[in-house]
Formats: C-alpha cells, structure tokens, sequence
C-alpha cells in the first residue's frame, strides 16, 4: 500500500513538473489541433480510428506535426493492446520480445496488437524485414512515425502493407488555437503581437510553438508581482530569442512586390535581401516559390528557358525538404532569375491572343487542319490541302495556322536578349524563306 501511495505521487510530481507539451498533450481527436484533413469528421482516418478498424499505416510528418500525439490517441481508442518501440534504442530483440507477445494475447484471449514505431526510417533493411511477417498476416498493425520520406526511407514491402498518412506542418491558424489552449491552462493572455510572433516563428511545429510559449510565460510571471500575467512581444522575443519584424498585411505586399521587382531589375543582392525579409518574417515558403515560378516566365521566358526549370525546381524542394534547408534552393533560384536575361514578350504574347480570342469573331479552325482522321472527314474537307512539315528536308513548310481572320497577326515577338536573339533570327530565316521558296506542291 505504501509503495502505491508514494508511487502515485512520484506520477503526480511528474505530471506537474513535465514540460508543457507533454501536459497539454491531447487524449482525444477533438483535442488534436491541426491535421483536419485526415481527422476531421467524416475524414477516413478518423473513422478508422473511431472504428477501432485501423490497420498498418506510417505517418510521414516534420517534427511536432503530432505523429505521436496522434498515436496514443489512437491507444485510447483501441480495444487491442498497444506496444511502443522507438527505432532509435531498439532492434530485431525487441521486435521479436513485442511479436512474442502479440502471439501470446492473441492466442489466450484473442486481443490484437498495435506496435507504434518512432523514426521507424531509423531501422535498417534487416530491422524492417523483422517486422514484415507479422504485419502481413495481421498479428500486428504497425503504426510507423517517420520525419523522413518513406518512398526512400522504408522497404517497399513494408510500406505496400501500410496506408501513408501524410501529416501537414501547422498553419498560423492552428499555432495561434494552440497557444490560446496552452494560455488557459497556464492561466495567462498574451498580446496580439506577441502572439502573431510566436506562430509565424514557429515553422509548423506544435512542440516548438509551446515550448516557446512556457519560456515567455516564465518570463512574464516573473515580472508580474502578483498582477495578471500577460506574455508581451518581448518574452516572445527572449523565448525564441529572435526580434519580431514588423510584417503586417500591408508590408506583405509591399515586400513581395520589391522582391519580383528586384528580380526583375536583375538585382541580385536586392532579391535576396528581400528573400529573407520575408523568411525571418514568418512568410510562407511556398508561397515565394509560386511567385518565383510565375515570374520564370512572366519576366525572362524564352530569353533563359532554363529559369522556369530553376524556379519550378525551388518549389519542388520547398515541399521535399522545407524550410530551414530550402532557403538554399529558393536563394539560388533568385540569383539565377535575377542575373538571367529578361523578356516580358510571353506575357505580352498571351495577352494579345487572349484579346483577340475575345473580341473578334473567328470563323473557326480551318479547314486543311481540322481533325481528319475518323472515318468520313476526309469527304467534308477536313485536313484537305494540309502540309506535313516533316515530309519536307526543311522540317517545315510555309502554311496558314491562323484563322484568316487573325492571319496577320504577330502575338510573339522575340526580343534580343538571352536565346530570344537566336529564335528572332530563326524566325527571320523562316519568314525569308517564305518570300524565296515556290509553294509546296507547285
């Protein structure tokens, strides 16, 4: 009896003294904040989970997304007995004593198992394998957390007999829901500002946003004296220990918009100055990829195909890697767009066909290059009197693509930057060509 009572208040000791993301850490869905797109009612799931019907799944999630809140969540719903390994400390021994176990139960008392397995990436092609047989035939449902990408990190078998839930890092929205939770149990309020600056600081993770938020907490009820605690701006500053830019809705577009003009006056050191105001400021990353991407084309186009490439790249390692690491491909990608050769004739050609789509009238495609191949165009004219271009050495043939009522209209012009110059003067070869050669066929 002694042993319960000075246990039980050994767990209370800890409970109190545990930081503050392990005490506000959910015991329901509801709980959960973030993550609505996989737990949110009716999503698949959460109806699994409420179902007690989960089989093999890993979550693939960045750090404090909720990959383990949401595993004992899971614990709590479930009728099977649940096992916890870490592939950090474990190994094949482990695995085996847990499969042991589960055949144990299964066969006294007919209880299932769930086995969830932290940084599952961490164990090797052999660890894995270990796990394989029990998964496949059901004596264990696995429940994996991996911060890294499973299509390389985990043995295609094991991950063809789990179902991928992938776990979105927390908007601004979530980190402020969360730290409104975590100042009613810490029983302060926090101002606006201070607030704005622990969530865009955050990066998407749970567990650094309170753990930020019990430090500022700290500091402001040691200066309270008995007075209501209120988090200001500067705890948050000591928390995160980073000063708060002034970066509000007006300086959103005013930043974004110096940032595509330096690009686009091909100041380099410009661009990058403005690329990490907004990366201290909180912005979001994908966002400066999508305005780097458009720009590619917007502003440089055919005179350094090469850009678009660059700038599509960028926003593909801002979803693959994220920040901070992919401020090494968004800042190469500004360098290269703004030293990169400019033309704006893309947007300029689009425009104008666009204009002209809409305010003339078009007799529509003609005839010669209608589609002829099914069965009976050929004998309404559809294709009669159309060139192949490769039946020609030149690889092209003089020949109206237009309607006739557009037919002299030029919407790309080349400019004489960058390859432009090359393609202007292969079009003007074109055109002379036109004006010396006899018609095809004549």
């Amino acid at each position: 009896m002694a042993d319960d009572l000075f246990g039980a208040a050994r767990e209370d000791r800890l409970a109190s003294r545990a930081p503050l993301a392990d005490r506000l850490r959910p015991r329901r869905l509801d709980d959960i904040v973030g993550q609505d797109q996989l737990i949110g009612p009716g999503k698949p799931l959460r109806v699994l989970i409420e179902a007690d019907r989960l089989s093999s799944v890993i979550l693939w999630g960045q750090p404090g997304t909720g990959k383990t809140t949401l595993a004992r969540v899971i614990a709590g719903h479930t009728a099977k007995a649940f096992e916890t390994l870490s592939a950090v400390t474990a190994g094949v021994k482990d695995v085996r004593e847990v499969v042991a176990r589960a055949e144990q139960r299964l066969g006294e008392r007919g209880q299932g198992t769930i086995l969830f397995l932290d940084e599952v990436h961490r164990f090797n092609k052999s660890q894995q394998d270990a796990l394989l047989p029990s998964v496949e035939s059901g004596l264990l449902t696995l429940i994996g957390a991996t911060t890294e990408n499973p299509y390389f990190e985990v043995n295609p078998p094991l991950l063809s007999r789990s179902t991928l839930f992938r776990l979105e890092p927390l908007d601004d929205a979530a980190s402020r829901a969360l730290i409104a939770k975590a100042l009613e149990a810490e029983g302060a309020s926090i101002d606006d500002e201070a607030a704005d600056h622990l969530a865009a600081r955050s990066n998407g993770d749970g567990r650094h946003t309170l753990t930020s938020l019990e430090v500022a907490v700290t500091l402001a009820r040691g200066r309270s004296e008995g007075a209501p605690v209120v988090v200001s701006l500067a705890d948050a500053e000591a928390a995160l220990g980073t000063k708060a830019l002034r970066y509000g809705r007006d300086d959103h577009y005013d930043v974004i918009s110096a940032f595509i003009k330096s690009i686009r006056g091909s100041d380099a050191n410009a661009g990058l100055y403005w690329l990490a105001t907004m990366l201290e400021a909180g912005e979001d990353a994908r966002f400066i990829a999508r305005r780097l991407v458009i720009l590619a084309s917007e502003d440089i186009g055919e005179a350094d195909p090469l850009s678009l490439l660059v700038a599509t790249a960028a926003a593909q390692a801002v979803e693959y890697v994220g920040l901070p690491e992919a401020q090494l491909n968004l800042a190469q990608a500004v360098i290269h767009l703004a030293t990169a050769p400019k033309s704006n004739r893309t947007i300029v050609a689009i425009g104008q066909a666009r204009a002209d789509v809409r305010d003339k009238p078009s007799s529509g495609v003609p005839a010669h290059l209608r589609d002829a191949h099914y069965q009976g165009a050929a004998k309404i004219g559809h294709g009669d009197g159309y060139d192949y271009p490769h039946d020609d050495p030149r690889g092209w043939v003089p020949q109206q693509y237009l309607p006739p009522e557009v037919a002299d209209q030029q919407y790309y012009v080349p400019s004489s930057h960058g390859r432009e110059r090359e393609i202007a003067d292969r079009m003007a070869r074109l055109r002379q060509t036109t004006e010396t050669s006899p018609e095809p066929g004549s």
